[in-house]
């Protein structure tokens, strides 16, 4: 029957009982999927993690110029692992640490916000950090164009 129609015998659900098969143009049914699958790759999104490595005697103009990177990597969407490296007798103060991870929190509270505190393991003290929510992103902006106008 398939042959009179020019079409292709399909098997369907090969887990079935009974398998089920179906007459249909084989061709095109492959390019149908194929587009099916590059529609739901183009709607997903991929979130990685950066990372970005901080000391605790961090100058002014450094400190800056990686938490604007910080600021760039959370506005794109990805989460920003922070990292304070110490050395030598840096280990006997992790305040300093602790104070460098709140200065980062609070320079990037507006565009993102913290997953994981400050942890100590051996010569690190690690936090994440993730992107805000778009929806709340979209109601602040739409907030201060109503207050300016």
């Amino acid at each position: 029957m398939a042959k009179q129609l020019d079409l292709d015998l399909v098997e369907v659900a090969a887990a079935a009982n009974p398998p089920v098969c179906r007459i249909m143009d084989f061709g095109k049914y492959k390019y149908e999927a194929a587009q099916r699958a590059k529609e739901s790759r183009r709607k997903s999104s991929s979130i990685s993690v950066k990372e970005m490595r901080y000391r605790p005697k961090i100058g002014i103009g450094d400190f800056d110029t990686k938490t604007r990177k910080v600021i760039k990597f959370l506005d794109e969407g990805h989460k920003v692992k922070v990292t304070v490296a110490f050395r030598g007798r840096e280990m006997q103060h992790p305040e300093l640490g602790r104070k460098l991870l709140d200065d980062v929190i609070e320079a990037v509270e507006d565009h993102g916000r913290v997953e994981t505190h400050a942890r100590h393991e051996g010569r690190q003290m690690t936090m994440v950090l993730g992107p805000q929510k778009q929806s709340g992103k979209k109601k602040k902006t739409e907030d201060t164009v109503t207050e300016e106008s």
